[in-house]
């Protein structure tokens, strides 16, 4: 795939690249040069909708003061380093 560079530097990626990639107006594409090529690398903007409550469902506990906060944190970094300790089952 080939494409002319503009009057002003500016060169078109192509439809099938951005829709694989997923780039959508606004994203700040990055460039760089390795060797003797470009390469550009995109980074979507920040998103502007609220995440507030999207990981209610995955939430068991609720915590409400600062000493109950500590206690659940405690709770689960034991949870997760007893889970880390098990032995692996042997590979036959």
């Amino acid at each position: 795939m080939s494409h002319v560079v503009g009057s002003k530097g500016q060169v078109v990626i192509a439809k099938e690249i951005r829709d694989k990639l997923g780039v959508r107006p606004g994203w700040l594409a990055l460039q760089r040069v390795v060797d003797d090529h470009v390469e550009v690398s995109f980074v979507p903007p920040e998103h502007n909708r609220s995440l507030k409550g999207s990981l209610a469902k995955h939430v068991k506990a609720h915590v409400a003061s600062g000493e109950e906060w500590d206690r659940a944190r405690d709770a689960a970094w034991d949870v997760a380093v007893k889970r880390k300790a098990r032995p692996s089952p042997p590979v036959p």
